[in-house]
């Protein structure tokens, strides 16, 4: 069951403001913008959208992490991205006038704001700045993509899975003494289906990178130890 919220809180408020295409906007601007949102808290499992569904609108990520997925035709769920504080998903179906591409499901308790199409469009049209950050975030998604497609394709599992932790390193990393904590809750299935292995070789190469202290693990939660050595692994230069 999704949870709407009642008082919709003030897009000016929000935590991740900075982070997302609407941050230049001015303080009349995001109030505006605050009447036109639904404010809604996604559990753990629940989907935003799924594939193939038609398109309403566009969400944006107050705060939680979702994961965007897509359907093989073997039937088994690849993971495209991970979506967190600040990202909106959803837009490329806007624009493109399709149906969503992929299914959008929460990792967590995840608080999102859906934005109406008809609204999105008309602000788009209207707000140059929003449509300059529009475009620049689906430049970074592309450029994102394609660079994740040119590394992984030259890559063995090892290779790609230290990548992998760097990316969540750098993505959701929380220093915790000398050590950086994966602030992101991933399965071992998640983490197989992000770069394309089995779940048994993922959980093989993460043993050896343990027991090389390259990282360490307590309860489900992973901590980066030896970044020097993972790069090395990864093949990337600095």
């Amino acid at each position: 069951m999704v949870i709407q919220t009642q008082v919709p809180k003030q897009c000016e408020d929000c935590g991740s403001i900075s982070k997302g295409i609407f941050c230049n906007l001015s303080s009349p601007e995001l109030s505006e913008l605050s009447e036109h949102k639904v404010e809604n808290t996604y559990k753990k499992g629940q989907n935003l959208f799924i594939e193939g569904n038609p398109t309403y609108g566009l969400y944006c990520i107050s705060k939680g992490n979702i994961k965007i997925s897509r359907m093989g035709e073997n039937g088994k769920e690849s993971i495209v991205r991970i979506a967190s504080d600040g990202d909106v998903i959803g837009h490329r179906s806007i624009f493109s006038e399709s149906n969503f591409s992929a299914t959008a499901t929460a990792m967590e308790d995840t608080h999102v704001c859906f934005i109406d199409k008809k609204y999105i469009v008309d602000l788009v049209k209207e707000k140059p700045n929003v449509a300059s950050r529009l475009i620049e975030k689906l430049s970074r998604d592309l450029g994102a993509s394609e660079k994740k497609v040119a590394s992984f394709s030259s890559k063995n599992v090892r290779e790609k899975l230290a990548e992998l932790l760097l990316l969540l390193k750098e993505s959701h990393g929380v220093k915790e003494g000398e050590l950086t904590k994966i602030n992101l809750k991933l399965t071992r299935e998640e983490m197989a289906s992000l770069i394309g292995t089995a779940t048994e070789t993922l959980i093989r190469i993460l043993s050896e990178f343990k027991e090389d202290e390259l990282i360490e693990q307590s309860g489900k939660s992973l901590f980066i130890r030896n970044n020097d050595e993972l790069m090395r692994i990864a093949n990337i230069t600095m």
